[in-house]
């Protein structure tokens, strides 16, 4: 447990009320528990804040606390991010290589790494110091997994696939499978060898059954700290920059360029040879047809300019309120 003034030095906050409250986790501010402390950055939760049994609030407004103890930051949402980071109890790794494991004679091992049962690790590979391989993991001939970097259970990771330092990958997800690379003649379809690799670059995550397909030639790219959700598919060449957010089922097509801090909301896509410039944001269902600038926000299919967008949305509303006045004219007796 820690006290309510010892978790507002480690936020950088201001404590408020029960100083020495003792706090021994997290719970959400609807389903409040005594003991935890929980947050409000979204003011549409406001009114749980009455109602919430949880002993302690993070706020980065002192009044809204009124009676209530808390902490006061300047962001809330960070904060508790930083505060289950104390309270984290995801299973601890011991440090060697399961009997199970088959481990290629040439594979190189760095210290203090954990290999799980039933996992293969081919030859030329090179897993660096501190990485946690989970169980059935497949990594394949002359790929590396840099340091402090953790591969879930039933991860597969394709021969030559470059992985950078403090990578998490989750179940499921496969890197380095080959593009969808074919050429159609006299009806048949010819398989275009995928002879390039997939580079992942340091803090990269990425979720639950994704599919980063290796290049035709030269490489993939996921830049450096870019996170994916669960269900997305980056295409063979795809080259996306640093601090992407891509959540879940995401399509990007073959040899897209995607610039840095660029967010993708649910199942939006992007055409194969495009390029989309730094900081540009796409709503839900977006579907991207040709190269757009960054720092703009866009929406629908094909993707344009979310104000330009709702202009459109807001015609056809209005249409169908036309049509059903002139059906109601229509249909009155002459």
């Amino acid at each position: 447990m820690i006290t309510l003034q010892e978790l507002a030095a480690h936020l950088e906050g201001v404590a408020v009320g029960n100083l020495h409250l003792k706090i021994s986790g997290v719970s959400e501010i609807q389903r409040g528990k005594k003991g935890t402390i929980t947050f409000l950055s979204n003011a549409k939760y406001r009114g749980f804040l009455n109602t919430t049994k949880a002993s302690a609030v993070l706020v980065n407004d002192v009044s809204v606390l009124e009676d209530k103890s808390g902490i006061v930051v300047e962001n809330p949402q960070l904060a508790i991010a930083r505060t289950l980071k104390l309270f984290n109890t995801e299973p601890s790794h011991l440090a060697g290589i399961h009997s199970t494991a088959v481990i290629h004679k040439t594979a190189s091992i760095g210290k203090d790494v954990s290999i799980g049962a039933h996992a293969v690790v081919e030859a030329g590979v090179s897993i660096r110091d501190n990485s946690i391989v989970g169980a059935q993991c497949f990594i394949g001939e002359n790929s590396v997994l840099g340091t402090s970097s953790v591969l879930f259970p039933n991860v597969s990771i394709y021969h030559n696939s470059i992985l950078g330092n403090r990578v998490r990958i989750h179940s499921g997800t496969v890197i380095g499978c080959d593009g969808y690379g074919f050429v159609t003649d006299k009806d048949i379809h010819h398989k275009i060898p995928q002879t390039g690799t997939v580079t992942i670059e340091d803090d990269v995550e990425i979720g639950a059954n994704c599919a980063i397909d290796r290049a035709t030639i030269g490489t993939t790219m996921i830049g450096a700290g870019t996170k994916l959700d669960n269900l997305v598919h980056i295409a063979h060449n795809v080259r996306i920059g640093k601090g992407c957010l891509i959540t879940a089922q995401v399509a990007i097509a073959g040899s897209a360029e995607i610039g840095n801090f660029c967010t993708f909301a649910g199942q939006s896509g992007v055409a194969p040879h495009v390029k989309i410039g730094d900081r540009a944001v796409f709503a839900a269902k977006s579907g991207v047809t040709k190269s757009l600038p960054g720092g703009k926000i866009y929406a629908g299919m094909p993707a344009r300019e979310i104000r330009e967008q709702n202009r459109r949305d807001a015609v056809y509303t209005d249409v169908e309120k036309l049509k059903r006045r002139l059906k109601i004219l229509e249909d009155k007796p002459a």
